[in-house]
């Protein structure tokens, strides 16, 4: 059975845009359940509480189940690592303490826009410009060193988010994190929006990877915008504030194709909507609404 879930960012809170205005915890709770979701994800570490029991009253009281939480690392630098670690214990703490009918995970990301090259080059980056030879052990290691830490400390597990302006964004960078890790330890954040933007199909990267793939992230990417940051040459967060990241069904992913897809794999799980945007684009209760019932349009 397929849940339905969706996240913070669709209300503009965003890990990597932390000095912007964004609605409060309550705020983003009570519409995520009016929207008619089930569940969400932490946003950063302090936008919602982080005391156990407040955070499980301020759930329960909306019937929303937490399913996991953004956590970031610098794969180029091993020096991360270790703090990146302690972040992720610390928050996989927090989700275990608050966890009722669904096992959260800890999802890890290279930190988005941390370099300013990627940042400039998403959606277009070219063979050869990521990490080297020497550079993607190094991160394997680094991404095993804090699912290990997560999973020996509190039971949870880790899946990786391939995620646009990061050193693991396109297919093949996905690839190669994948073949270098151990399969039963880090699993793959599906999200359908990056896989897009990123030069690839989620339906293909699912059937290329469905073991590895334990949590699932819907976003669509819109054509137009996409082709316009290409040619313009657009930084990753100005791609974004054109609206990259279109409510479901508006863009150019097979969401019908990608349903099907997960059940006839036996998915069992979340599908969390996220549809990025930076404070103050649009109306999320409305787009969240809007895409709760594209959703349901296609048998979700």
């Amino acid at each position: 059975m397929i849940a339905v879930a969706n996240a913070p960012c669709s209300w503009g809170v965003l890990e990597f845009e932390s000095k912007a205005e964004s609605p409060g915890y309550t705020q983003v709770l009570d519409e995520i359940r009016e929207s008619g979701y089930a569940g969400t994800e932490l946003g950063d570490w302090g936008f919602m509480p982080t005391d156990p029991a407040a955070l499980g009253d301020e759930l329960a009281r909306r019937q929303l189940t937490m399913l996991g939480a953004f956590v970031t690392t610098r794969l180029i630098d091993p020096a991360s690592f270790d703090e990146s670690a302690r972040t992720a214990v610390k928050t996989a703490r927090l989700l275990s303490a608050v966890a009722t009918t669904a096992a959260p995970v800890i999802v890890l990301s290279d930190e988005p826009t941390a370099d300013p090259v990627r940042a400039r080059m998403a959606g277009r980056i070219a063979a050869g410009s990521g990490l080297d030879d020497r550079q993607w052990p190094a991160a394997a290691r680094g991404v095993e060193q804090i699912a290990r830490a997560v999973l020996d400390q509190t039971g949870l597990r880790t899946v990786v988010h391939h995620h646009c302006a990061t050193y693991v964004e396109t297919p093949a960078e996905i690839d190669r994190l994948l073949s270098l890790t151990d399969p039963a330890l880090v699993g793959l954040c599906l999200d359908s929006g990056h896989a897009t933007y990123g030069g690839g199909d989620p339906r293909h990267i699912l059937a290329q990877h469905r073991p590895r793939v334990w949590h699932v992230h819907f976003k669509d990417c819109e054509p137009a915008v996409a082709a316009q940051a290409r040619a313009a040459g657009w930084d990753y967060q100005t791609a974004l504030r054109h609206g990259l990241f279109c409510e479901l069904g508006r863009g150019t992913v097979d969401f019908a194709g990608l349903l099907a897809d997960l059940r006839a794999a036996a998915f069992n799980g979340w599908v969390v909507v996220e549809q990025d945007v930076l404070p103050a684009m649009g109306a999320p209760l409305a787009s969240a609404t809007r895409n709760r019932e594209y959703l349901r349009s296609i048998g979700l």
